[in-house]
């Protein structure tokens, strides 16, 4: 799973479906939000970006069938309080890690760590006496990025600001005020579970006192209010690939939240989106671009000065060069990482003027007189009616 500071977002409200709303409801939902939230429409509106931002963000997670499986998941146990201060404390006071919980979740439903399956096992496990204790890797994080087209086209190093789950500095995890300590909790001893009987059956269940921690906190850290944990701010500085397109999601290994005991470095992914250009628009590893010429031009031919990510360069238009035709500049489009790059293909459009001089009009009647018959004629035979 990701961050936990998504747990504490409602990704279905953002984008304004419902929990059970198919993936094609998510995908028409966000881009009709993109589409009018984009801050090139909205230039200068912060709240704007900022809701632009949410709805990527939300995208990205109820897009992905395994993240948003995992997110629903994960809600629904924070609804129903299975995890209070328990979720964000582990033993000995550090931060509890959500996707240990997931992981032995999966195993035990699968069949592997030797249980025999089930939430039962892995609450069995985690309540009692097999709680992992070896290294566990970092949450993944997830951010997103506006990048210029051309900066999309050449790759660009950035730097990013992201916010994340990590220990509280002030008590170093414990959730107690500094000079203080957590107290065995005298309704488990410490166990952070309590057996229930059940008539023939003895069912054990979270303490309810200290929340299945095992203690209780008398005199709370100011900081983080005895959860351990704090939300931090951390800059980083990131290299976005050649060739990144709109809405591509970038993943960058061991960037994201940092291990618990000395476990890796959890995913940073990164969903992009870049600004259209002036005049380039883009298909695959191709640039395309739309050059008015002059009717003269097209059907003496020109050589024309044309724009590139790289600097103008001339292209030769051929006499009698039809309006549609597109024209390739080869190796003029988005370089790839193994060097291979794409074209520039330019299409000529022949622009037709709304008003003449003079001179300019009585030069096209004589050339309408002296000239080619016009290329309809075998369209006008084919409509003419055969009399008798």
């Amino acid at each position: 799973m990701v961050s936990r500071d998504w747990l504490e977002k409602d990704f279905y409200k953002v984008l304004g479906v419902a929990k059970d709303a198919p993936s094609s409801d998510i995908k028409k939902a966000y881009r009709k939000l993109a589409r009018d939230l984009h801050p090139d429409y909205n230039p200068g509106d912060g709240q704007a970006e900022e809701r632009f931002k949410e709805v990527s963000e939300a995208y990205s997670v109820l897009s992905d069938e395994r993240q948003r499986r995992e997110y629903d998941e994960m809600r629904s146990l924070m609804g129903a309080g299975a995890f209070r201060r328990g979720a964000r404390m582990g033993e000995g006071g550090s931060p509890f890690d959500f996707e240990d919980l997931m992981a032995q979740a999966r195993a035990s439903a699968s069949g592997f760590g030797g249980g025999s399956g089930g939430l039962g096992d892995l609450f069995g496990s985690f309540f009692g006496g097999n709680r992992r204790r070896g290294p566990a890797k970092g949450r993944d994080v997830e951010t997103s990025v506006e990048l210029d087209f051309t900066d999309s086209v050449n790759g660009i190093t950035l730097p990013l600001r992201l916010r994340s789950p990590g220990e509280c500095d002030t008590c170093h995890g414990s959730g107690a005020r500094p000079g203080t300590t957590p107290q065995t909790c005298p309704t488990c001893m410490g166990a952070g579970v309590r057996t229930v009987n059940q008539g023939t059956f003895s069912l054990s269940e979270p303490c309810r006192d200290c929340d299945g921690v095992g203690t209780i906190i008398t005199d709370k850290c100011p900081e983080c209010h005895g959860t351990g944990g704090v939300t931090k701010t951390r800059s980083i500085t990131v290299r976005m690939p050649a060739g990144v397109r709109n809405g591509q999601r970038i993943r960058l290994a061991g960037r994201g939240e940092p291990g618990s005991r000395g476990g890796p470095a959890g995913d940073l992914y990164v969903l992009v989106t870049v600004r259209p250009h002036e005049l380039f628009t883009r298909d695959g590893d191709n640039l395309l671009l739309t050059v008015p010429v002059s009717f003269s031009e097209a059907a003496l031919g020109a050589n024309l000065r044309i724009p590139t990510l790289e600097g103008p360069v001339t292209l030769r238009v051929p006499p009698g060069t039809p309006s549609g035709r597109t024209l390739r500049v080869r190796n003029r489009g988005v370089v790839r990482a193994d060097d291979r790059g794409g074209d520039l293909l330019v299409t000529i459009e022949i622009d037709v003027p709304t008003t003449l001089s003079p001179e300019a009009r009585k030069a096209l009647e004589e050339y309408a007189e002296s000239g080619p018959a016009a290329p309809r004629t075998h369209i006008e035979q084919a409509t003419t009616p055969t009399i008798g």
